[in-house]
């Protein structure tokens, strides 16, 4: 037998935060699906270049009753990136709540607006602890 990763689905309330917050991740918009008849819209992101790994936000238009106010069940999606600290300052920036700061200069966890974990990791060796990552307390469960 012969298995190969497709994607992450997430059920999301807000579409258009939920696309902006990934962006700021700096994944795009790979593939789009709008059912009209059953009324939801399936959009795969991904990091350039690694467009066979996307995540796929699931958004029913008329909303989402069974959709839980907390979305901790879910576990988290991870990305490495080039430089967590500027990474993190960059979410923070556009108002995204750092819930695990990169005290450690390795990794960091955040939240979409949809309340998904997601866990930021340093590619290669971590980076030289650094104010005022160093000394941040966590700000929620991650």
């Amino acid at each position: 037998m012969t298995l190969r990763y497709l994607h992450t689905m997430v059920r999301v309330k807000d579409l258009e935060k939920t696309m902006d917050f990934f962006k700021l991740l700096g994944l795009k918009e790979t593939r789009r699906i709008d059912n009209e008849g059953g009324r939801f819209s399936l959009i795969f992101m991904a990091p350039e270049g690694q467009e066979e790994c996307p995540v796929e936000l699931t958004y029913n238009w008329d909303g989402d009753d069974a959709l839980p106010s907390d979305s901790r069940h879910f576990g988290h999606l991870a990305y490495s990136v080039d430089n967590i600290y500027e990474t993190c300052q960059l979410l923070m920036d556009n108002g995204v709540t750092i819930n695990r700061p990169p005290r450690d200069g390795h990794m960091a966890f955040v939240r979409s607006p949809d309340n998904i974990s997601i866990e930021l990791l340093q590619a290669g060796d971590s980076l030289a602890p650094s104010e005022p990552w160093a000394s941040m307390e966590n700000v929620g469960h991650w």
